[in-house]
């Protein structure tokens, strides 16, 4: 019987009712392991809460369940033998799978990230996006959920009809293969040559007198992709040529960076093909009477009694609006993948937008729409500030990661850390540690946050990053090699002295953090969690000797604590997107 259940039982016992046991770790200027908050139980036995809390504690204390507890207000701090963690130790050693739930035990879960436009490259905050999504999509998927990772891929409108014009006007029949150009960025210089072209044309008419409103609307350019905009629609094949050939060649540059950056993706979703979608769920909606429609042939939906405004669905002409193609599109996945809910990664200015469709679709009757989430994040700025696209000053997601690991490989260097490494396991170590110190810079931050990355900052060997946990991990494994399981002695008897039980508890934390980042859709709650247990292995390490302990059943037990600290390290950060190297 664990702990939980042993209070449980004693509060049933005591004052007749079911409890809710949790038990949190007491804090450090008290005396004890776990505390437990009394406050729930008061009224239940009609006593003060110290009385309640003293009534508890010496029952647990008869039953031999604690060995000593103090009370202090309304907290019981719980003592524990400290033979109790060596025995919860042992167990999860003998568990499956770090003590984490089966795979696919609870049900199967959409995760929708990335979703980029088709006329540039990824940059910064797509980074933090496909970084955001993929480790949310690992955490559930180590919690027991079956993940299925999709993006949309916005491939059709104004925006890519202006990098194919420019093209057309400018490219002289350039492509990747004749410049040595990726794809998707050779497509973004087009658009940012419309964009220039664009801004003298502007000039141009208001210094011969028209408005710069009116400019803005009639500049030559963009009336030229206007036109080539209504040519797709219609199916002009020279125009939809292109436009395939174009889209290939940032589809190419995507799955490059994709690859790069260690994220896939299970389906991918194309505007093209879903912005006919929701048309036909906004009629039957209109005929429930969850939508209504005016004069003019529009439908909307009214969401006063949701603290919100009137939104609309369809357009007076029968087209429609995000909204709509967002609404047939979710529709959509659920037939696709008979999934239980779905979270949506998407910036955190698109908020409002996701609080309406989550109403909408409840409305529709939909009863996966109790279990959408949408992942709000902030933006990400560099020390030199934000990003622009259209300038063509956007911080490029191939450059920064190229970046990360030359930096990777000059600190590298300048460390001594690449004692008997070949050139090819150099390099991929010198991409372990820059990518890791990339993704976990990021993820470590709550992602409601606005955020600044430094990349300076994200590489400290010595520091809150991702190096520092990597480097911990190739110690452990270093410390294995050298043990070449030499020691087998059994340690269940072990009296583990306060260095040894503030490992246990951390190790023990595993499950329910991996269980918490899920609950909150938070890669920072595990990224935090890794590097705090990291800490305290570190200080275990520094203040006790392993190989050289006073006896071989020692030196069992602490390889046994390492063994464990460097197989959660490694799953947690695998749930993080980073991979961490054997040697360093």
């Amino acid at each position: 019987m664990s702990l939980e259940q042993n209070i449980g039982s004693v509060i049933h016992e005591l004052y007749g009712v079911e409890a809710s046991v949790e038990l949190q770790e007491t804090r450090k200027e008290f005396e004890g392991d776990l505390t437990l908050v009394v406050f729930p139980f008061v009224r239940a036995a009609k006593k003060a809460p110290e009385m309640v809390a003293n009534e508890i504690g010496e029952k647990l204390l008869e039953s031999g369940a604690v060995t000593a507890f103090n009370v202090v207000k309304g907290f019981l701090n719980l003592s524990l033998d400290r033979g109790s963690y060596v025995s919860d130790f042992e167990s999860f050693v003998g568990s499956k799978n770090l003590g984490l739930p089966s795979p696919a035990s609870k049900g199967k879960y959409i995760v929708e990230y990335s979703s980029p436009n088709t006329n540039k490259p990824l940059h910064l905050g797509h980074i933090r996006n496909n970084l955001l999504g993929y480790s949310v999509s690992q955490i559930l998927k180590a919690n027991g959920v079956d993940v299925v990772k999709v993006q949309i891929i916005n491939d059709r409108g104004i925006h890519i009809c202006k990098s194919m014009l420019a093209w057309q006007e400018y490219g002289n029949g350039e492509t990747p293969q004749s410049s040595g150009l990726k794809g998707d960025h050779l497509v973004g210089k087009y658009y940012v040559k419309f964009d220039q072209v664009y801004k003298a044309e502007i000039k141009e008419l208001v210094a011969g007198g028209m408005s710069e409103e009116l400019a803005k609307k009639q500049a030559p350019s963009l009336l030229r992709a206007q036109e080539m905009l209504l040519k797709w629609e219609q199916g002009d094949e020279e125009v939809v040529d292109l436009w395939k050939t174009m889209n290939g060649w940032v589809y190419d540059g995507f799955n490059t960076t994709y690859t790069k950056l260690g994220v896939d993706f299970d389906k991918n979703y194309y505007e093209s093909n879903t912005y006919v979608l929701g048309k036909d769920d906004v009629m039957k909606g209109l005929e429930k009477g969850v939508f209504y429609q005016k004069e003019d042939g529009s439908v909307w939906i009214d969401l006063e009694d949701e603290g919100l405004d009137h939104k609309l669905v369809l357009r007076s002409d029968g087209t429609s609006v995000y909204m709509t193609q967002d609404i047939g599109t979710a529709i959509q996945r659920f037939v696709d993948f008979d999934a239980e809910g779905m979270t949506y990664v998407v910036g955190n200015e698109q908020d409002y937008h996701f609080k309406v469709l989550f109403i909408i679709l409840k409305r529709l009757g939909y009863s996966w729409a109790d279990k959408l989430h949408h992942l709000s994040y902030g933006m990400v700025d560099l020390p030199t500030g934000k990003m622009k696209s259209r300038e063509g000053t956007v911080v490029d997601a191939d450059d920064l990661i190229d970046s990360m690991v030359a930096d990777a490989a000059s600190i590298s260097m300048e460390l001594g850390k690449l004692d008997g490494l070949s050139e090819d396991e150099q390099m991929q170590l010198f991409t372990t540690l820059g990518l890791g110190a990339l993704k976990y810079f990021i993820l470590k931050v709550d992602p409601k946050k606005r955020m600044l990355f430094n990349p300076a900052d994200s590489i400290d060997f010595n520091g809150h990053t991702g190096p520092f946990i990597q480097y911990t991990y190739a110690r452990i494994q270093s410390l294995q090699r050298k043990a070449e399981g030499a020691y087998n002695e059994s340690w269940s008897d072990i009296t583990p002295n306060e260095d040894e039980v503030t490992l246990i508890k951390a190790i023990l934390d595993f499950p329910d953090m991996v269980n918490k980042a899920a609950a909150n859709l938070s890669p920072a709650v595990l990224a935090n969690y890794t590097y705090e247990l990291v800490k305290k292995y570190n200080g275990f390490y520094q203040n006790n000797s392993i190989l050289r302990a006073e006896n071989d059943k020692t030196i069992t037990f602490r390889l046994a604590l390492s063994k464990a600290v460097g197989e959660v390290v490694k799953e947690s950060m695998n749930c993080l997107g980073i991979q961490v190297p054997n040697r360093m």
